[in-house]
């Protein structure tokens, strides 16, 4: 959770530290496309699914000495065969798994917090994740060996 003045991006390194295990694939939407975010999870040795906005260019071109940029591969990858297939074969649909989730969240909770002071809607997201997590595993049917 985050004020309204801190952009998704600028936490991402903060996100990535709660994780001791490794990570093989960071999926992130559109608001991760910075540089320091491709830097962050190279860091850890991921492999970046991140969209390049509608109208991005090449960072780093291919007479480089360098490996190829992640970033550019993606948005090669996408011009030559469609943003559908791009999610499809990255992995990127996966994400869709916590979207989800986070539209089952609004959808019951509605999607604004009626506490006032930041760490009370801590507090506040916290006991309805409890509360969604709950109604997850209630309404999750039993799965017996035959």
């Amino acid at each position: 959770m985050t004020s309204n003045a801190v952009h998704d991006g600028e936490v991402l390194d903060e996100l990535l530290n709660q994780i001791e295990d490794d990570i093989e694939q960071i999926s992130t939407d559109g608001a991760y496309d910075h540089r320091h975010c491709y830097e962050e999870i190279a860091e850890r040795g991921a492999k970046p699914v991140i969209p390049p906005r509608k109208h991005a260019v090449i960072w780093q071109h291919g007479n480089r000495k360098a490996p190829p940029h992640p970033r550019d591969q993606n948005l090669r990858y996408i011009r030559k065969h469609g943003r559908k297939k791009w999610k499809r074969d990255s992995g990127y649909h996966r994400r869709s798994i916590a979207e989800t989730t986070m539209f089952r969240f609004k959808t019951i909770f509605g999607g604004i917090l009626r506490s006032r002071r930041f760490d009370n809607q801590a507090v506040e997201l916290l006991i309805k994740c409890a509360a969604l997590n709950r109604m997850i595993q209630i309404a999750k049917p039993g799965s017996y060996r035959g």
